[in-house]
């Protein structure tokens, strides 16, 4: 889990994600949506892809993609997310690893 490890330290949000991935754009498109900027790491594009879905797995992704670090902290993956945003609690997550300051809710 070195690897994961390393590329979540100090960044507000990582989403790990495949090129090919309808769900994982779909993720990435909403956490942009509140002016986020994630790291994102297309797994089908990296030399070390499959180690890194490895330790994903091994955390307890399933699936292995999208997988979601705010704060450094593994949230889940995508029913989590949308879970999150449906009960008004992903905003909040963003504020407190800075990944945003201000949002207006419209």
């Amino acid at each position: 889990m070195a690897i994961v490890t390393s590329l979540v330290a100090e960044k507000p949000v990582v989403i790990f994600s495949k090129s090919t991935c309808c769900i994982s754009h779909s993720i990435k498109t909403l956490i942009c949506s509140f002016g986020a900027n994630p790291t994102v790491y297309e797994l089908d594009q990296m030399s070390n892809g499959q180690q890194i879905e490895r330790e994903l797995l091994q955390l307890g992704c399933q699936p292995s993609v999208p997988a979601v670090f705010i704060g450094q902290e593994f949230i889940g993956g995508s029913n989590k997310i949308m879970s999150l945003h449906l009960r008004n609690e992903l905003v909040t997550l963003l504020m407190n690893a800075k990944a945003i300051w201000i949002w207006k809710q419209k």
